[in-house]
C-alpha cells in the first residue's frame, strides 16, 4: 500500500508540474497515433533573445555615446592602439570599430545634443 501511495504522489506531482508549466503557455502537437496532445510551451528562448537584444542595444548605445563624446579622430586613435595589443585587445578593437549604424546614430545624437 505504501508503494502504491508513493507512486500516486509521484504521478500527481508530475501532473501538477506540467499544469503549472502549461499555465504559462502550451502548444498543440500531434503524436504518431494522430492524437492531438498539449505540451507546455518553452519560453526560455524568448527570454534569452530579449536579454541578448538588450545587451547588443546597450553596447551600441555605449559606442554611440563614446563616439559622440570624444570625437571621431580620438576614437579612431584609441581603437588603433587596441589593434596593436594582444588577442583580446584586437577582438575589442574589431568590436569597437565604427560601423555605418554607429556613425549614423552618432551624427543624429550630435545634432540632438548640440
Amino acid at each position: 500500500m505504501d508503494r502504491a501511495l508513493r507512486d500516486f504522489d509521484k504521478r500527481q506531482k508530475a501532473i501538477r508540474r506540467k499544469h503549472t508549466r502549461m499555465a504559462k503557455g502550451y502548444r498543440n502537437k500531434m503524436n504518431a497515433n494522430g492524437v492531438i496532445m498539449q505540451k507546455p510551451d518553452s519560453k526560455i528562448g524568448g527570454y534569452l533573445s530579449r536579454i541578448l537584444f538588450l545587451a547588443v542595444l546597450a553596447f551600441m548605445a555605449f559606442k554611440v555615446l563614446l563616439l559622440t563624446g570624444i570625437g571621431e579622430e580620438l576614437y579612431m586613435e584609441r581603437v588603433s592602439v587596441l589593434q596593436l595589443g594582444n588577442t583580446y585587445e584586437r577582438a575589442g578593437a574589431w568590436l569597437m570599430q565604427i560601423d555605418p549604424v554607429t556613425a549614423w546614430l552618432s551624427q543624429q545624437a550630435a545634432a540632438f545634443l548640440l
